[in-house]
């Protein structure tokens, strides 16, 4: 299948095997589930922001404010970024853009837990746990990336 879009799904429909008409119908409804988790998420930092930031006004500066809001910040990124990947599944994309799209949602979720957490109160094997898997995570990004350059014939 070598769609790329909603409209050519529909167009090549009839050709898809079975399998591929069920990873389709899957992607495109849980596209739907995460696009509920993303409003719904979106609608509670909206609220998050303007109770703890206007009504309480508090110093955004804050750490404990900065760790809260972000967090929830990251967490629309991490959903938003998820539910770009499931487009290239319905659109047939394979390989390794689905695997470098993977391990950047990875990623994310690092990111969001080092915002998240205390780093001075988290154990100091937690601490290294997290700052292995960050590196471990963006050497095979790179790696990924680098592959992915040189399969592109130069012009």
């Amino acid at each position: 299948m070598t769609t790329h879009s909603w409209h050519d799904v529909r167009r090549e429909w009839p050709v898809l095997t079975a399998y591929q008409r069920f990873e389709v119908f899957v992607a495109f409804l849980l596209t739907l589930l995460i696009g509920a988790v993303i409003l719904v998420a979106l609608y509670r930092l909206a609220v998050s922001v303007v109770d703890t930031l206007v009504l309480r006004t508090l110093n955004p500066l804050d750490h404990v404010v900065f760790q809260q809001v972000f967090g929830e910040i990251m967490t629309l990124l991490i959903a938003l970024e998820f539910n770009h990947t499931l487009h290239y599944v319905i659109a047939g994309a394979r390989g390794l853009i689905h695997t470098r799209m993977v391990v950047l949602i990875a990623l994310l979720a690092l990111a969001r837990k080092v915002i998240v957490v205390d780093l001075f109160a988290a154990p100091a094997s937690s601490v290294l746990a997290l700052s292995a898997l960050t590196v471990a995570l963006a050497i095979t990004y790179r790696m990924i990336g680098e592959r992915d350059e040189s399969s592109i014939p130069a012009e």
